[in-house]
């Protein structure tokens, strides 16, 4: 079974090839810029990087020209799209109507569209993929696999807002979370890197990357996590604010005459680490920064090292103890001074570093001593696998 995995940007296509037989990743490749005369497609096929100019007016064309790469006879990797199996969606939100991986129907289109308000950067083009599909592969079978469903098993205190319950039942009002096919995957590979039964553990999964969120997985179960309604809540990332005090938004729209949108723009582009240090988005350059007597990048990295200590920390109430620490996501992979700077925080609950061993780029490994009472890794996640997964036990 060959399956292709998409990930719908505003203006920009993410999709790979799997053969499910092996879990062998056929191609992959990155379409951006999608409806300006600049867009171009990145294709990696047989450890080759092909990038090519091509104007894609419409995200139906970016598929349509990625699928011909797929068959390009110079680099093909199957004879005919008629080899492809199915297709997985990856999809932000579906509000509480749909709380699992589904089988993709006209329905399933309209409670998107439903919840449109809840995810708007994200949901618009995860529709436009799928309609996009519909198109170009007509009749063959599609799954969505959502951001949100992961989190659906956190209990009722804990995903209500302490705000008049009215609003909860009038417009679903509440914590969703988001990033959930990644923290599933990587709760799960640890498991199996282990050797221990997943309903024994108690895990807290971090994926850092330009949008951060940290979960709590109790028994392979999301327990609790830091996303809210919307994917600005939680940690401070790298552009969104994370949480803050609420009159903050409305003292900004008095002060600075800001309408409802502008001020979410503010807290979705404008703020975060980059807020802080008022250089440039990306988390590389600010860290960087904060090792070179920059003050304001020095502020940036130890708020977001801080909020994500106190996290894990609170999770301790959720799960009653913490077993295992997991870094994931481009910043928890990749940055091995952001790793130490929270770990060493984390030293009163017996987390305890190995420096040598962190000192570790995108690789699956323990970065914590023998004698650390919580063991701490670095697994990749793989999100495109997971969606795979999820659309092949549903077909």
């Amino acid at each position: 079974m060959k399956i292709l995995v998409l990930n719908c940007g505003s203006s920009s296509l993410k999709y790979q090839l799997i053969d499910m037989d092996n879990e062998k990743v056929l191609a992959s490749g990155k379409y951006e810029r999608i409806g300006e005369k600049e867009s171009f497609i990145t294709h990696k096929v047989n450890g080759q990087k092909i990038e090519i100019k091509h104007y894609a007016e419409t995200h139906e064309e970016a598929i349509n020209f990625s699928l011909k790469q797929l068959i390009n006879p110079e680099y093909k990797v199957i004879d005919s799209l008629d080899e492809i199996t199915a297709i997985g969606h990856r999809l932000a939100h579906g509000g509480q109507k749909i709380n699992k991986s589904v089988v993709i129907t006209d329905e399933v289109v309209d409670v998107l569209k439903e919840f449109i308000e809840l995810a708007p950067l994200h949901t618009p083009a995860g529709i436009t993929g799928i309609e996009a599909c519909k198109k170009v592969m007509p009749g063959k079978p599609m799954v969505g696999v959502f951001d949100t469903a992961f989190h659906q098993t956190i209990p009722e205190e804990r995903y209500i807002y302490p705000v008049p319950y009215k609003y909860y039942k009038k417009y679903q009002l509440r914590k969703y979370g988001f990033h959930g096919t990644s923290h599933m995957y990587v709760s799960q590979k640890l498991a199996e890197i282990v050797g221990k039964n997943i309903e024994d553990l108690k895990i807290v999964t971090c994926h850092l990357g330009q949008g951060s969120s940290i979960c709590a997985v109790k028994g392979g179960k999301s327990v609790d996590t830091t996303m809210g309604m919307t994917p600005v809540a939680g940690i401070p990332m790298v552009t969104r604010s994370g949480d803050l005090d609420p009159s903050v938004v409305t003292f900004l729209m008095k002060k600075e005459n800001l309408s409802a949108q502008e001020v979410e723009d503010v807290l979705n582009k404008e703020s975060g680490v980059l807020g802080i240090s008022g250089l440039v988005p990306d988390f590389r350059e600010i860290e960087s920064a904060s090792r070179e007597n920059n003050e304001r990048a020095k502020i940036a990295i130890e708020k977001f090292n801080y909020e994500i200590a106190s996290c894990i920390s609170k999770y301790t109430v959720a799960m009653g103890g913490i077993d295992y620490i997991v870094f994931t996501g481009g910043v928890g992979e990749n940055q091995v001074n952001i790793r130490k700077g929270i770990c060493e925080k984390l030293t009163f609950m017996g987390v305890d570093l190995d420096e040598e061993a962190n000192n570790v780029k995108g690789e699956e490994k323990e970065i914590s001593t023998p004698n650390s009472k919580i063991k701490v890794y670095v697994i990749p996640t793989n999100e495109e696998l997971m969606i795979a997964k999820e659309t092949q036990r549903l077909l």
